[in-house]
């Protein structure tokens, strides 16, 4: 192998991730034998906070014994709401849908803020946010309430705020997914997304949030893998792997020096057409300088394996990869230090009064009742029969697999009057007849829905409880787009998320307990509300 080759391990330009909670001997590998440049966590490695520190520590020191010159980038995605991986002891903040729903951007700043104090506290020093996304699509099955809404300009203003909060912070940020991927009906964890707009719609559109956060100062961008013809003339090429869109468009046009890293290349998009590992060659050569690997010890090492054949066989070029690593220290150098890795911390801000504060807040402003005619507050003395949605994620990048809390949870807790009902994923028309009966029984039903879709059982279900003549509440509990399918209920509230401060501010609201001032950040249908 000649000099030239050796001189670049190309580890150091990928971000590897893990199963468990300690990290793995292959991991310990990665970093000392390839010098891995960073390593991203899920869910399943974030126990108590405790552990995660332990977790972050461990992999610094290995890193410190191998002789890096800056500390491991360490990233997870903290978006809130429904993407969140910090767990026990951290605090519960609203997401990006939340936040777009208050209308005030310095909440954007101040819940990004609290946020990166937090991870900071952890070891966790690279957030995968803010989403960029403009979600204009109602059956987007990935973006939906990841995204602050469906105004560009709205989007490029939370998503600056976002931005600014989590660097004062002194976490490294990601506007995703570059070019956009607001208007797809695919999920690229399953399949590549194709969104055919013209050039000039993507200006007017998809890039206004990321040119207004690069102007800003942007961190890393996360390109997509999403194919954009307007773009890319090869066929079904997607951003990731694309030199017109991450040299061409990214670099040259929209003026980005900094750093640029794929979404996984182990989602389908990806490894079901050119592969892990031959896209992570197609990615550094259109100009990426951190791939990620994300799951896959075996993947992880042939994808080093094929990187290095290429840059021996000159399908990478030194000189280009050698840029990476500029941006990457660079990056690195502006963030990270020995010095100010936390191997103890005494857990300041982390689930703090201060930050619990802050999210309820938020909370209040966000939570929306989009519809009400004459219903509500509800009556202390009314019974009421709470139908909990399907305990199921809809988005892969959710991560938790079970959603923990319910709506007849947070109703409970401000009424002895609430019956609760638990829908299961699938519906015999015999358990129908039975809850259609049940339901007669009670004054007021409320409904909880998780992105209904065109051919769910939750559609007939919900007509039919509306025929009874019952007052019926509904309640978006992710995905504010569900009132299409069900447009008469006699009220309807959005709180974009099923977190359980949002269900418990939802419930307050049903109830009259508290004043909330949520605005719909995306068009549903036409409504009327009367107070």
């Amino acid at each position: 192998m000649s000099q030239r080759v050796a001189s670049i391990q190309v580890g150091q330009l990928m971000v590897v991730g893990f199963k468990g909670k300690i990290a793995p001997e292959g991991i310990i590998d990665l970093i000392h034998r390839h010098r891995i440049g960073g390593i991203i966590l899920f869910s399943h490695n974030v126990g108590t906070p405790q552990e995660l520190l332990s977790l972050t520590s461990s992999l610094q020191r290995e890193a410190q014994k191998a002789g890096y010159e800056y500390p491991l980038l360490i990233c997870l995605d903290q978006e809130n709401g429904v993407v969140r991986r910090l767990g026990k002891g951290a605090t519960t903040f609203p997401g990006a849908m939340s936040i777009g729903a208050t209308a005030n951007s310095e909440n954007a700043f101040d819940i990004s803020l609290a946020t990166g104090k937090e991870l900071k506290e952890l070891g966790v020093n690279w957030n995968l946010a803010p989403v960029l996304d403009v979600n204009n699509n109602p059956d987007n099955p990935v973006i939906g309430v990841r995204s602050f809404g469906e105004n560009p300009h709205l989007v490029a203003e939370f998503g600056k705020n976002a931005m600014k909060g989590l660097q004062n912070a002194g976490v490294i940020t990601t506007l995703k997914h570059f070019p956009g991927h607001g208007d797809s009906n695919v999920d690229s964890h399953l399949s590549l997304p194709v969104i055919g707009h013209t050039r000039a719609r993507l200006d007017e559109v998809e890039l206004v949030p990321f040119q207004a956060c690069i102007a800003e100062g942007a961190d890393t961008i996360m390109s997509a893998h999403v194919y954009f013809p307007a773009i890319e003339d090869r066929e079904n090429v997607p951003a990731t792997l694309s030199k017109k869109v991450i040299s061409g468009l990214l670099r040259e046009e929209l003026g980005f020096d900094g750093v640029v890293t794929t979404d996984c290349l182990e989602m389908k998009a990806i490894s079901e057409t050119i592969g892990t590992e031959k896209g992570a060659v197609e990615a550094l050569n259109a100009g990426v300088d951190l791939v990620m690997v994300s799951h896959t010890h075996e993947v992880q090492l042939r994808t080093i394996k094929e990187l290095e054949l290429a840059l021996a066989q000159g399908v990478l070029q030194e000189e280009s990869l050698k840029a990476s690593l500029n941006r990457i220290n660079k990056l690195k150098g502006k963030y990270l230090s020995w010095e100010n890795t936390p191997f103890h911390s005494e857990f300041v801000s982390l689930g703090s009064e201060e930050h619990k504060n802050i999210a309820e807040k938020v909370f209040q402003e966000s939570v929306t009742i989009v519809k009400n005619e004459g219903l509500l507050p509800l009556q202390m003395d009314q019974t009421i029969l709470v139908i909990n949605p399907p305990n199921q994620t809809i988005y892969g990048v959710e991560d938790v697999k079970e959603i923990k809390t319910t709506l007849s949870d947070a109703m409970k807790e401000f009424s002895n009057q609430v019956e609760a009902y638990d829908l299961p994923t699938s519906f015999t028309l015999k358990e129908m007849d039975l809850l259609i009966q049940r339901a007669k029984e009670f004054d007021v039903i409320v409904i909880g829905t998780l992105s209904v879709s065109a051919t769910s059982y939750e559609i007939e279900l919900f007509n039919r409880l509306l025929k009874l003549g019952i007052p019926v509440v509904g309640v978006a509990m992710r995905n504010p787009y569900d009132l299409r399918f069900f447009p008469d209920v006699t009220a309807y509230l959005a709180t974009y998320e099923f977190t359980y401060l949002a269900l418990r501010t939802a419930a307050q609201a049903i109830f009259g307990k508290v004043s909330v001032s949520g605005k719909l950040p995306v068009t549903l249908l036409e409504t009327k509300t009367t107070f």
